[in-house]
């Protein structure tokens, strides 16, 4: 399968499929579901209804990234997740994506979320 159909099933997936999964990594290391929404809710620019909305809706990446209002502190996300250099990722939605795996990554691994959240 070539990159750009990964690529296309992925921005297709439904923000609502993976979240369960977001949580379940960081429920595993003693970090909470208020956590887990307050560095989703840092990087999409969406308040508490905003995230229960998409996630009802099964709103898809794609569409998810198209409406969010990133933070402006958004392009400091730098690291590896799953292998990935986040900061060389080519493909703009990609790396939106990416960063979102990066600061759930981040929460599961202990960080402070004033570090997660670049203040």
């Amino acid at each position: 399968m070539s990159q750009g159909v990964d690529m296309s099933r992925i921005f297709a997936m439904s923000f609502a499929s993976v979240y369960p999964l977001y949580l379940a990594k960081v429920e595993k290391k003693g970090r909470t579901k208020d956590e887990l929404d307050t560095v989703v809710r840092w990087l999409l620019g969406f308040d508490d209804a905003q995230l229960a909305h998409h996630l009802e809706a099964r709103t898809t990446f794609e569409d998810l990234f198209a409406v969010a209002h990133l933070h402006p502190n958004a392009g400091l996300i730098k690291g590896v997740v799953c292998g990935v250099r986040v900061e060389n990722v080519e493909d703009p939605l990609m790396q939106k994506i990416r960063w979102l795996d990066k600061v759930v990554d981040e929460l599961a691994k202990g960080k402070a979320l004033e570090k997660i959240l670049r203040t």
